[in-house]
């Protein structure tokens, strides 16, 4: 063993020699009669380090080669969702046997960690030409046009089992205990349907939908809130109605109410709950309704109607006053999804 070490070493010395004589790496090879890389890599150990001794190190040395490494960087780079079982499928192909916690590792030290994706509304390219055309035309609006614009929206809040992750502090085989779990109930345990709007200025009102919604309910709703939130919020006369392109919002009768009436609506490209400073509120009035644990759907139902109210005007002012960073947002990603 010691033999063959010292031939190696012999070997090494032999390879910086004939480097410091001015010989390339191919020369060097077909001298030797060893492989070009293991002479490149030589030299670069002696021009890196000063030496072509074996230096201390920490640990087994990776079974994953670097060229095993590029393919596995390729192959997430190309396609996110690919599983660690399905790398360590294709690198046992070109022979490089290991564990799937090694290419994991080995991936979060290139700067790649497998994270939840984020669900975002599907695009389509008339979408996000659309959501693009949007930003584009109202970037530069005053901020007065943003002030005096009543958002709008539905959302469905439901009683229990909230879709969020939680994490639980627990000892091994305590995962049954009660303080350990989350209660569910079958299909929800009911939920409520809310409708909300919103300025600069603070809250709007609030509205609980009951039964199914449709263009009939949606004006009804509109007929009996707008114009007293309009007051409320103190708009000016040059205000604008904003809702989604629900089927609902744009049906021919809800049409002609909104014409009748002498709603300006704002035009809204659709799949852009990013571009709706309401969503933020919603999230708000959910973790605010869900602290306090309805028992039914009375208490949720009352509970929205609480929590709507208590909602800080400043919340409401600071989404209006940064409302150009989304339109930004939307342009800086040419119309797909952004963060918000």
């Amino acid at each position: 063993m010691l033999r063959s070490k010292e031939i190696q070493n012999q070997m090494r010395k032999r390879i910086i020699e004939l480097y410091q004589f001015g010989k390339g790496y191919k020369a060097i090879s077909k001298a030797l009669g060893l492989q070009r890389t293991t002479v490149r890599a030589i030299i670069h150990k002696w021009r890196k380090h000063g030496t072509v001794e074996n230096l201390p190190r920490s640990g087994r040395p990776t079974k994953i080669t670097p060229r095993a490494q590029r393919q596995l960087i390729q192959e997430v780079t190309k396609d996110p969702t690919t599983t660690s079982k399905e790398l360590q499928a294709s690198l046992a192909s070109v022979k490089v046997s290991v564990h799937d916690p090694t290419i994991r590792k080995r991936l979060g030290k290139n700067g790649l960690h497998g994270r939840v994706p984020r669900r975002k509304p599907l695009l389509s390219k008339k979408n996000i030409k659309a959501r693009l055309s949007f930003a584009r035309k109202h970037l530069d609006d005053p901020q007065d046009f943003w002030n005096n614009t009543l958002w709008t929206d539905e959302t469905k809040v439901e009683l229990f089992g909230r879709c969020v992750s939680h994490y639980v502090w627990r000892k091994s085989n305590t995962a049954f205990q009660k303080k350990n779990i989350i209660p569910t109930v079958k299909y929800g345990g009911g939920n409520g349907m809310v409708w909300g709007c919103f300025a600069a200025s603070g809250p709007g009102r609030h509205a609980v939908i009951s039964g199914t919604m449709n263009s009939a309910v949606y004006q009804n709703i509109l007929k009996e809130n707008v114009r007293p939130s309009v007051c409320d919020l103190k708009l000016k006369r040059t205000w604008v109605l904003q809702q989604d392109n629900d089927p609902k919002h744009t049906s021919k009768s809800t049409s002609e109410w909104l014409k009748k009436n002498k709603m300006k609506t704002l035009e809204w490209p659709s799949q852009s709950p990013d571009l709706n400073p309401i969503e933020m509120l919603w999230h708000d009035l959910k973790k605010a309704v869900h602290a306090r644990k309805p028992s039914n759907v009375a208490d949720l139902q009352q509970f929205c109607k609480d929590e709507w109210a208590k909602i800080p005007p400043q919340r409401c002012k600071r989404l209006m006053a940064s409302y150009r960073k989304r339109l930004i947002a939307v342009v800086a990603a040419k119309g797909g999804p952004t963060s918000y």
